[in-house]
């Protein structure tokens, strides 16, 4: 499963510097994965997971072999670029490639760091992209041609071309299609057109370490921030959409935000973990920025991981919440998908506490699972394939 996650922002935002930060935390063996041939902007990241080394330990095997994600460091923008101004094009077409983005808002003072706009505006800043990613949706749908009728138009183009309309005016007023409460059908249908602003999106704000080390004065700032961002929509749940208007009250969904100070991410990677540990301790942090936000990368993409253990390596792979366990099999081969016959499965802390497979199921503690299985984050499986 390819996962990706592009990193935007205005020029001189701290973008780079992150990127650059997530880009010494990337997976040594990349041969690992089947997207290891990849352009220089793009960094293949482990996803954080303390249960491997552990799972390493009970086995006895060295290899430790976690999940992973694509970070894009993508173009910076600026003002027109869905009409091509600077690297528009450029950042538009990358941004289409990606499942999910991570939005790099600067939040720090800086008189040697040039802003865009000459003054911090985080508010402005943040709505000078989602600007022109809605007018980039908006040529998009614009150019969506009603199917004809006939046996050349399949029912798909129909269900497209009538969700087309439905978030047209929606865009118009500068509402992203993420926020306008579309069914599952509607967001089917539109998936061809692979939508910039239905994308999920994850801001981040980046601060100095004064305003790292000041948490509660930080996070009403940015609390401020996102509130009046949010209070032009409010959900109209008799139309099952979101409106423009200040007077209403507005039931957006949770909007997914962290802070960190890039600067710092980027200077703390060459630590050792204990070393960074302690230093983070003066900040009240148990652990970096750059993990939290691949944790919540992982997340918001709605992911969970599933463990294998064995002589051979311990190892985290990658599937969607809700999948079966002959879709989780499938992630291994594919052949494992067309060939499950059943799979054992012991829970993480089940598999830790007895020391294994072997006490796992003489404690009865192994449970033995079909086809309809929906498997859970921490799931330690054994897969039964057939010939």
């Amino acid at each position: 499963m390819k996962l990706s996650i592009g990193i935007v922002g205005l020029p001189n935002v701290g973008k780079s510097t992150l990127f650059n930060a997530l880009l010494k935390k990337q997976v040594a063996n990349v041969a690992n994965y089947p997207f290891c041939t990849i352009e220089p902007n793009v960094g293949i990241i482990e996803v954080p997971d303390e249960r491997l080394a552990v799972l390493a330990k009970i086995v006895n095997t060295s290899k430790i072999v976690p999940a992973a994600i694509e970070f894009y460091d993508i173009a910076g923008l600026v003002r027109g670029a869905s009409k091509g101004e600077g690297l528009g094009n450029k950042f538009l077409s990358h941004i289409r490639e990606v499942e999910a983005i991570v939005h790099v808002v600067r939040l720090f003072e800086d008189g040697n760091v040039v802003h865009v706009s000459d003054k911090i505006n985080p508010e402005d800043d943040i709505k000078t992209i989602e600007t022109e990613l809605i007018l980039a949706d908006l040529e998009t749908v614009n150019k969506f041609k009603e199917p004809k009728k006939g046996n050349a138009s399949k029912k798909e183009d129909f269900e497209t071309f009538e969700a087309v309309q439905k978030i047209k005016i929606e865009l118009d007023k500068g509402i992203p299609v993420r926020q306008m409460g579309l069914t599952d059908e509607e967001l089917i249908a539109l998936k061809p057109l692979n939508l910039l602003t239905i994308k999920p999106v994850i801001y981040v704000f980046n601060v100095s370490e004064d305003q790292l080390q000041d948490k509660d004065k930080t996070e009403i700032e940015i609390q401020t921030i996102l509130k009046n961002l949010d209070s032009r929509f409010f959900f109209d749940r008799t139309q099952g959409k979101f409106r423009n208007d200040k007077t209403t009250p507005y039931h957006l969904p949770p909007t997914s935000f962290l802070y960190l100070c890039a600067k710092m991410e980027a200077e703390i990677v060459a630590f050792t973990p204990e070393e960074q540990k302690e230093y983070l301790m003066q900040f009240d942090l148990t652990e970096s920025g750059l993990n939290r936000l691949i944790k919540k990368a992982y997340e918001i993409l709605g992911l969970i991981s599933f463990l294998t253990a064995g002589e051979i390596e311990a190892r985290a792979w990658t599937i969607k919440n809700g999948w079966l366990a002959p879709q989780a099999a499938g992630t291994i081969h594919t052949d494992f998908e067309k060939k499950f016959i059943k799979a054992d499965i012991v829970k993480y802390e089940d598999f830790v506490k007895c020391g294994g497979w072997v006490k796992a199921r003489e404690q009865g503690l192994v449970q033995v699972t079909g086809k309809y299985y929906i498997m859970k984050d921490g799931d330690v499986v054994e897969f039964k394939i057939g010939a």
